[in-house]
């Protein structure tokens, strides 16, 4: 583990490589599951504040979901997080041209429509956050459906925290970025020499 500020990083964002395969799993990620996305306090209002630029992009079972019992829900386990379709699919999920499964937020976002990108545990994933007393945990979340994306990472070397860069630098600022870089350089030289185990 490393400790940069009030976070504790797991090593595996230096040894695990990533990079999304869209082509391969088609947005799966934003369908399968049995929650939706956690939510930081201030992003629900943020939702709620797009709803309007992407009402038409997203579908009219998920418009029903949203107008019966809003944007977001707590969870089993008390947290707050994005609405469901038939309790599997993200309210906010589009499909393209090419049937690939989308967000419809982050969609938006691009075409310059608003200008909030989506909540930040999607931007951030296969990492995690988990807030403690007086810290916060980044792991990675290793998911089966995510397998085509670690080949991808591994063939085109791209490690997990380079994949990731936009958003952790979104979170916890390009300070913080800076010291995990330098804190990755010393891992792979460390790992190179043979010291690590």
């Amino acid at each position: 583990m490393l400790e940069i500020n009030d976070t504790v990083v797991s090593l595996d964002l230096f040894k695990q490589f990533f990079l999304c395969d869209l082509n391969s799993c088609r947005g799966i990620c934003c369908v399968d599951g049995d929650s939706g996305a956690p939510l930081e306090p201030d992003e629900v209002g943020e939702l709620e504040r797009v709803l309007p630029a992407i009402w038409n992009d997203i579908s009219t079972m998920a418009q029903e979901v949203i107008t019966k019992q809003g944007v977001a829900y707590r969870d089993i386990e008390g947290d707050m997080v994005t609405s469901l379709v038939d309790g599997r699919e993200c309210v906010f999920t589009c499909t393209d041209a090419d049937g690939i499964c989308r967000c419809a937020i982050e969609k938006a976002f691009r075409e310059g429509r608003i200008d909030f990108y989506k909540p930040i545990s999607c931007h951030l994933y296969p990492v995690r956050l988990t807030k403690y007393q007086h810290f916060t945990a980044v792991n990675y979340h290793q998911w089966h459906i995510c397998t085509c994306a670690k080949q991808l990472g591994k063939k085109s070397n791209v490690p997990l925290y380079r994949f990731l860069e936009e958003p952790l630098t979104r979170r916890f600022g390009k300070a913080w970025y800076g010291e995990l870089e330098q804190a990755a350089l010393a891992y792979k030289a460390e790992f190179l020499s043979g010291k690590h185990g």
